[in-house]
């Protein structure tokens, strides 16, 4: 196998670099354009700054995407970190195939198709019960959870497992709870 040079190496990773984010910098740049056109620059100003906070529509869509994300991270953290330790500790049990295709699905099922899906869930939920009323919070909160359990799960159980399961025992012989040896 022939090693690529240096320079060559250097090269390719200055333009790959400059790929990815000369587009972020200038989009910086031409945030400061006094012009209403964004290719002609008219002078330094802070007024889309000032026009941004004065968007209550804006702001309130950027809160919350805040609020969704904090709330979806949270779920996440605790439905991913039991689901996590079971797939480490528990063994084989009965369904644990099924389980084990379930927490891995939304890796590799495209989201496009993850969503279309929780869509057509969520309509047909309505449809029968009446919940959920509308697409909204809850609906787009419930797809991410879906959809960043997986992430979670199995970081948590490749951690679990490379843990030495004698030190969690040991613990536990000297008097500590399971919640306090997990912890």
């Amino acid at each position: 196998m022939i090693k690529p040079s240096k320079p060559l190496s250097t090269g390719v990773l200055a333009f790959g670099l400059l790929f990815l984010y000369i587009p972020i910098i200038s989009l910086v740049v031409y945030s400061f354009n006094e012009s209403k056109l964004v290719t002609v620059w008219s002078g330094f100003s802070l007024k889309w700054y000032a026009a941004l906070w004065q968007d209550d529509e804006l702001l309130s869509a950027a809160w919350l995407s805040l609020k969704i994300g904090l709330l979806t991270a949270t779920a996440s953290v605790v439905i991913g970190t039991w689901a996590g330790f079971v797939l480490a500790r528990f063994g084989r049990f009965k369904g644990f195939t099924l389980y084990t295709g379930m927490i891995n699905a939304p890796l590799v099922i495209p989201e496009v198709i993850q969503g279309i899906s929780l869509l057509l869930l969520f309509v047909a939920l309505e449809q029968m019960f009446g919940w959920p009323k509308g697409r909204g919070m809850v609906t787009i909160w419930i797809g991410h959870v879906m959809l960043c359990v997986s992430y979670v799960a199995i970081i948590v159980q490749s951690r679990v497992k490379e843990m030495n399961k004698s030190l969690e025992e040991a613990a536990l012989d000297l008097g500590a709870t399971p919640l306090k040896v997990f912890f």
